[in-house]
């Protein structure tokens, strides 16, 4: 078997290159948007166990789609600047096909555990967060379209989805309702980074709408974006949710639109790397409302 390392860590071992290339950062908001789904499900509860294994499945089954998205464009990865202090890029993991068989048996065992201890309905859904990032977004669409990330972006959405058929295979308006603005937020959060990274991305050939149509243009249609997204943020309310979970999506929304107008004013990295993380700030609040709204 080929050595997994060219190049050693300090430690002797590439701790955080592994930990890098897993992507644990998007990972863990991956599974607190499946968590929310669980809280928002008319369901039954979880045993502490059955919750454990929701937990782990989703974010392991989200590291491995994000460990297969760097394996995958590790070529591409050298022509960004962003992306080309990578592990596979710089050599501190070997690209190679044990990297491949851990990623994929990651996956196996992440939807395997979802299986058995919750039901064949969430470990779909896990399986299907995974397989539209890693494969319908990373493969399929990003080098061939700008809206690559409209449709992987439903990774959020299934995770949603895979926390609420956890508790109950039958899925409520509210986990829907959530899932869709998973779906919807997606766009001007990832959009509002492409400005930032238009470059970038121009240089490697991925068509993302500010290399498309122009800054301008694209700050414009975020801007749109948002307005459709902080409006279905309220459909929630139509289906049980209450003041707290308004509020929530209230205050985020309102900072959200604010910053993606800002962009519309003004399309620099700076104002894109702000609106960027307001849509961070916009879905915590989101999710958090709606478990505090429902559980608490």
């Amino acid at each position: 078997m080929e050595s997994t390392t060219s190049v050693s860590s300090a430690s002797g071992f590439p701790f955080r290159a592994i930990i890098g290339i897993f992507k644990i950062r998007i990972g863990v908001v991956i599974t607190f948007t499946a968590l929310a789904g669980l809280a928002v499900s008319s369901g039954p509860s979880l045993t502490p166990l059955q919750l454990i294994v929701l937990t782990l499945s989703v974010l392991v089954s989200s590291a491995s789609a994000g460990a297969f998205n760097q394996y995958y464009e590790h070529e591409l990865d050298q022509t960004m600047a962003r992306t080309r202090k990578r592990p596979f890029v710089t050599g501190e993991l070997k690209h190679g096909p044990f990297w491949l068989f851990v990623i994929i048996a990651l996956m196996v065992v992440s939807v395997g555990a979802a299986w058995i201890a919750l039901n064949a309905w969430s470990a779909l859904y896990v399986f299907l967060g995974a397989f539209f990032y890693a494969v319908v977004y990373t493969v399929w669409l990003k080098r061939r379209t700008w809206l690559n990330i409209v449709f992987g972006g439903l990774a959020g959405s299934w995770a949603v989805l895979a926390g609420a058929t956890a508790a109950d295979p039958h899925i409520g308006a509210v986990p829907l309702s959530l899932a869709f603005v998973l779906f919807l937020w997606t766009p001007p959060h990832f959009w509002s980074l492409a400005i930032a990274c238009r470059e970038d991305y121009a240089a490697a050939g991925v068509p993302m709408l500010p290399v498309v149509v122009g800054d301008k243009r694209a700050a414009q249609t975020i801007f749109y974006s948002t307005l459709a997204l902080v409006s279905a943020t309220f459909l929630p309310l139509a289906f049980g949710l209450g003041a707290i979970y308004f509020a929530a999506a209230a205050i985020g929304g309102f900072l959200f639109i604010q910053k993606a107008w800002r962009l519309t004013l003004d399309p620099t990295r700076k104002a894109a790397l702000v609106c960027f993380h307001a849509s961070l700030i916009q879905l915590t609040l989101v999710l958090l409302g709606a478990i505090i709204d429902a559980r608490f």
